[in-house]
């Protein structure tokens, strides 16, 4: 693709942030929901086989399924997003690097996910949700961001439901989330069938609670789970 036609991918008040990664750059609005650490953890705690199909669900920006195609031989990734206007910035990032033949974007609704898409047929699923149940604290006024944070078009029960549909036996469920609904989320994914088998805390600091809880699931596997060693995300300068 000709420097031009990259110019011609980018909107007015966007900017490219460099992935730090396989020179990949990615398209984001800085006025609207900007992706994270959240998404790069979660990117490196996924695992995909060569040839497997991955689907990630409230893909936003893109960042997950664009990372995971750098980083893993897999076959095919696609990203569901409710939103037209994040979906198309995501699908102009999978154009500007190159990427459409492995990489596709798909406007769609989350609770009509195995509907959109034919049942148990992706071997790993991942998501980034919003953390916050709806009623829980302020809510954003910007629609864009109010999604990003709060269970506002989607609950945890929507996206565990339709990852049982959609994964293939013994298929991988890979999410990050927020340690204070750990409990909530473990019971939920037995309820789905989606057996947790792998955890591992994010810490700002050695001393410090988690921020950030990875979780990988297995479908219709049998009960067992192994912590990992946490990620520290900052070390403390020598006093």
């Amino acid at each position: 693709m000709t420097c031009d036609r990259k110019k011609d991918l980018l909107k007015a008040g966007e900017r490219l942030d460099d992935l730090q990664t396989g020179g990949l750059e990615l398209i984001q609005d800085p006025s609207g929901f900007c992706f994270g650490v959240d998404a790069v953890y979660l990117s490196d705690f996924s695992r995909v086989k060569p040839g497997e199909t991955v689907l990630d669900l409230g893909t936003g920006n893109g960042i997950i399924p664009i990372l995971l195609a750098a980083k893993t031989a897999g076959e095919k990734f696609t990203g569901l997003e409710i939103q037209a206007d994040t979906a198309d910035m995501a699908r102009r990032s999978v154009a500007y690097n190159g990427l459409e033949d492995r990489v596709e974007i798909v406007t769609g609704d989350i609770k009509e996910a195995a509907d959109i898409f034919r049942p148990a047929f992706f071997d790993v699923i991942t998501v980034n949700p919003p953390y916050m149940p709806a009623e829980h604290g302020l809510r954003n006024h910007d629609e864009a961001r109010a999604a990003a944070r709060h269970e506002v078009l989607c609950t945890l029960d929507d996206i565990l439901r339709e990852s049982m549909r959609l994964l293939q036996d013994k298929g991988r469920f890979y999410m990050v989330h927020r340690p204070f609904r750990l409990t909530e989320i473990m019971i939920k994914m037995n309820h789905y069938k989606l057996e947790p088998k792998r955890i591992q805390f994010i810490h700002p600091y050695i001393d410090k609670e988690p921020v950030l809880v990875l979780i990988e699931g297995v479908r219709g596997a049998k009960p067992r789970v192994t912590v990992e060693p946490p990620i520290i995300i900052y070390s403390r300068a020598a006093q």
